[in-house]
């Protein structure tokens, strides 16, 4: 088995024992088997993992074939490993890319500019594979709400006296709830 299969296939079964895995492949390459609404796509993304029903989904030295659903029919696809060029695990996060395997028109793709910055042409970027720890990350912060840190309690309601009887209290208005404390931060 060549370095470069030996390595996808390494890393794919890692990425499978974690959990889903997301493949990125060229579905006009010879030997893909995919649904023939598909087989023009020249990068296919397809979810894969173990816990997939049925469970068939086998890595071996020739490629990937599992039996996955599409708008919920089942079909047996079938990927070499000549037509894979990235895989991404949704668990870890981690992402690994393979240049030379690239259908040449996703290469040839500019990169996406801010409209409002007007920036001179820029050499195309090589892909690289991107760890998950180096890339840009959301960060989520805790946003202070007007209410107090005291726990919410609800005032008790009295059930509803008969109109007219004596000795029932005149209600006191009550403050309008609040929505919750959660706040859209864009």
């Amino acid at each position: 088995m060549d370095k470069k299969v030996s390595e996808k296939k390494e890393r794919l079964l890692a990425a499978l024992d974690q959990g889903m895995v997301m493949i990125h492949l060229d579905a006009r390459r010879p030997g893909v088997l995919v649904p023939a609404s598909l087989r023009g796509e020249a990068h296919l993304r397809l979810n894969l993992s173990y816990r997939f029903e049925p469970p068939d989904l086998t890595v071996g030295e020739w490629g990937v074939r599992s039996t996955l659903s599409f708008s919920g029919s089942r079909f047996t696809v079938a990927v070499p490993w000549s037509a894979l060029f990235a895989i991404a695990s949704h668990v870890t996060k981690e992402f690994w890319m393979y240049p030379e395997e690239m259908p040449p028109e996703l290469l040839q793709q500019p990169p996406v500019a801010s409209a409002s910055v007007a920036r001179p042409p820029q050499p195309a970027p090589v892909p690289m594979p991107v760890a998950a720890a180096e890339r840009p990350r959301a960060f989520l912060r805790e946003v202070q709400s007007e209410r107090s840190d005291e726990p919410e309690t609800r005032p008790e309601v009295p059930s509803p006296a008969p109109e007219g009887s004596p000795g029932s209290p005149p209600e006191e208005p009550q403050p309008p709830r609040r929505g919750g404390h959660l706040r859209l931060v864009k």
